[in-house]
């Protein structure tokens, strides 16, 4: 097993290692302490199957089910599938920036206890666009001017499925779903439960005001921590591969998504989350 980094920013390649097979222990701790240290892996590998998927995945946490029924899959409830494609001309807007996975986010954030991680797997790709961007919000945090850090110390927000901050509206609910997604409140500031390390926790999706601030004063920090998290020096954007298969922590990254792809490609992937604490 060797192991390349994708950049300075964030994450490494781990090659020659095979996934149809179960990890060795030093195998999973040498992985364990890369996900830790760069906080997204990349695997070569063919397209799974949704049994495989869900059996290597269980060798990094435990696999939960995701909110949305619609897209889970009738085999393997863990595995969510993930269809991005433009059927029409009229499904593609004009302006990426009015679409909701362009906002830079983190997975599950709208839960009492969000994913961990999660891991995601090409299975169909478009000829042009679709790349997948992070973020290292945990380098960002580091590098804040020390007076930031003490204004945010100790803040916490509202997390909630839907808000008027986001750049789009969220899939619509169930009645069962409504039910499972009340607001939820977590650290401004997050400590990594595994590393201790922190990292700015705010989700352009999700995260709709800090607890106890006007809606102006609130806004204006949140807006300067995105801005700050989602510097160039901390991104790095994946051109996806068939088969390539990402295992990142949603603890310290937040995620983007180019929707800028020709309509009647296809885009398609498989997802599972791996359930987590509450932050921190």
């Amino acid at each position: 097993m060797k192991i390349q980094p994708l950049n300075e920013a964030v994450g490494v390649e781990i090659q020659d290692l095979d996934l149809s097979r179960d990890l060795s222990a030093v195998d999973t701790s040498t992985i364990q302490d890369a996900f830790l240290e760069y906080h997204l892996i990349c695997f070569r590998s063919p397209p799974l199957s949704h049994f495989e998927f869900d059996r290597v995945a269980r060798q990094f946490g435990d696999p939960q089910e995701q909110l949305l029924r619609k897209q889970r899959d009738d085999d393997v409830s863990t595995v969510s599938i993930l269809n991005s494609t433009y059927k029409t001309p009229e499904s593609k807007p004009d302006d990426m920036n009015f679409m909701r996975l362009t906002g830079w986010h983190t997975d599950d954030s709208y839960m009492m206890k969000p994913a961990k991680a999660t891991m995601l797997q090409s299975l169909e790709i478009p000829n042009s666009g679709g790349q997948t961007g992070f973020s290292n919000s945990r380098k960002a945090y580091d590098d804040l001017p020390d007076d930031v850090k003490a204004r945010c110390d100790g803040l916490q927000a509202v997390h909630s499925y839907d808000t008027k901050r986001a750049p789009a509206t969220a899939s619509s609910l169930s009645k069962v779903e409504t039910n499972e997604t009340p607001d939820v409140i977590h650290p401004l500031i997050r400590t990594n439960d595994d590393s201790g390390k922190k990292a700015i926790y705010v989700n352009m999706n999700r995260t709709d005001q800090i607890v106890g601030m006007e809606r102006a004063e609130s806004d204006e920090l949140l807006d300067y921590l995105v801005e700050r998290m989602t510097r160039p020096e901390y991104r790095y954007h994946h051109e996806w591969s068939v088969g390539d298969l990402l295992l990142w922590d949603n603890r310290c990254l937040v995620h983007s998504v180019n929707m800028d792809f020709p309509v009647g490609q296809t885009r398609l992937h498989q997802r599972i989350l791996l359930k987590g604490p509450t932050p921190v």
